[in-house]
C-alpha cells in the first residue's frame, strides 16, 4: 500500500472511530510513541501502526490521534533509518498529504520546533480540499525531523480553529534528556 492511500485511508478512519472522543478540547501532555518529542494534545490520542513506503524504503509508521471540537488531531512518526532519506520523506509527507485532500502543496511557512534537526523540507502550511465524501477540509499541516525520524503534524476539519492549530503545533518540542540524535 502507497504513503498516500495509507494515509488517505488513516484520515477517514480517524474521521470516524475516533469520534467518540471528548467533544471539547482537553489538553493533556503527551509523549510521541517512540520519541523524545513531547507536545500537548487536546483529548486522548490512540494508537495505530502500519508499513508504508516512504522516501525509498518500507517503514513502521506510527499514528497518533483523536478527535475533538471538531477537528482530528495527529502525530505521524517513522524513522527512514538513513540521514541522506529524511528530506525526501518530509517532501513525501507533505505532498501525500496534499494528494489525500485533491489539492497542491502550498507554500512552507517557517517552524520552530525545539530540538528539531534543521532541514529545508520542514515547516508548516494549510491545505484547503474535500475528504472522501466530497465534503470541504481544511488541513493545518507541519513536518518535521529529528535524527532519522521524520514527524507529521497535522489538524484536520471543516474548519480548523487558527488559536487552537497555534496551540498543538507551538506545544511541539523534544525533550533535552533524550541523548543525541541518530
Amino acid at each position: 500500500m502507497s504513503f498516500a492511500a495509507g494515509r488517505g485511508a488513516c484520515i477517514a478512519a480517524f474521521t470516524l472511530v475516533l469520534a467518540a472522543c471528548a467533544p471539547a478540547l482537553d489538553w493533556r501532555d503527551v509523549r510521541a510513541v517512540g520519541s523524545s518529542l513531547q507536545m500537548q494534545f487536546p483529548c486522548r490520542p490512540q494508537l495505530q501502526e502500519r508499513t508504508v513506503r516512504l522516501a525509498g524504503a518500507s517503514v513502521r509508521l506510527a499514528l497518533q490521534a483523536c478527535s475533538a471540537g471538531g477537528q482530528t488531531w495527529g502525530l505521524g512518526l517513522a524513522d527512514v533509518g538513513d540521514p541522506a532519506r529524511v528530506e525526501a520523506a518530509l517532501t513525501e509527507l507533505r505532498a501525500a498529504a496534499a494528494a489525500n485532500l485533491g489539492t497542491q502543496a502550498a507554500a512552507l511557512r517557517p517552524l520552530a520546533v525545539p530540538g528539531a534537526t534543521p532541514h529545508a523540507g520542514a515547516g508548516r502550511m494549510g491545505l484547503d480540499g474535500r475528504g472522501p465524501d466530497g465534503a470541504p477540509l481544511r488541513m493545518e499541516l507541519a513536518v518535521f525531523a529529528h535524527g532519522t525520524q521524520v514527524f507529521q503534524a497535522s489538524v484536520l476539519g471543516a474548519a480548523v480553529p487558527a488559536e487552537a492549530a497555534q496551540a498543538y503545533f507551538s506545544s511541539l518540542r523534544f525533550a533535552l534528556s533524550s541523548g543525541p540524535a541518530r
